[in-house]
């Protein structure tokens, strides 16, 4: 009796058959629910010269966590560049060329003309705050200095922006 090649295949996938008979899982990660994507976008689109990272911070001072590669799959797959390339001068640049004329207060990349010694006062105190009590901190896995994270959040949410410094700065808090 002869044993062929094909026989002996035939055998070993019926072995494999019987022997592993364990439930599939679901390839990969679990999909992003589309109000988490929706809020990615909406952020990216108010916020341009803001990258991913900075937006999966965002997004876990309001409860959703989500990898900052996960945002940066979000945006590539919409077309938007993850980590934005800004055009134009730099800011040493600008202020070269309108020296004569304002003086002018840089404040990590936030741009802030200072019109006069009152706003001058104002302007540090407020981005001291937002700095502190809002803005994300990637040492800090993600909160403020001065503000926990809060609990995951399960649930969708209404998030709203609130603008500081006429609309230069934008936070967001989740609404009840």
């Amino acid at each position: 009796m002869f044993v062929t090649p094909g026989t002996l295949l035939r055998w070993h996938a019926d072995l494999v058959r019987r022997r592993w008979t364990f439930k599939r899982r679901s390839q990969g990660r679990p999909r992003t629910r589309d109000t988490i994507r929706t809020l990615i976008l909406r952020l990216t689109r108010e916020n341009p010269l803001w990258g991913y990272r900075r937006i999966a911070g965002e997004l876990a001072a309001l409860g959703y966590w989500v990898g900052a590669s996960t945002v940066w799959l979000i945006l590539k797959k919409a077309g938007i560049d993850p980590a934005p390339r800004r055009a134009g001068p730099t800011w040493s640049e600008f202020l070269r060329a309108q020296a004569t004329g304002i003086l002018a207060c840089d404040f990590f990349l936030d741009r802030i003309l200072i019109v006069n010694a009152r706003h001058l006062r104002r302007v540090p105190a407020i981005y001291e705050t937002h700095f502190n009590e809002h803005r994300p901190h990637r040492s800090l896995g993600q909160a403020a200095p001065l503000r926990a994270l809060p609990d995951p959040v399960e649930d969708d949410i209404k998030v709203i922006r609130r603008d500081r410094l006429g609309g230069l700065i934008h936070e967001y808090v989740q609404v009840a």
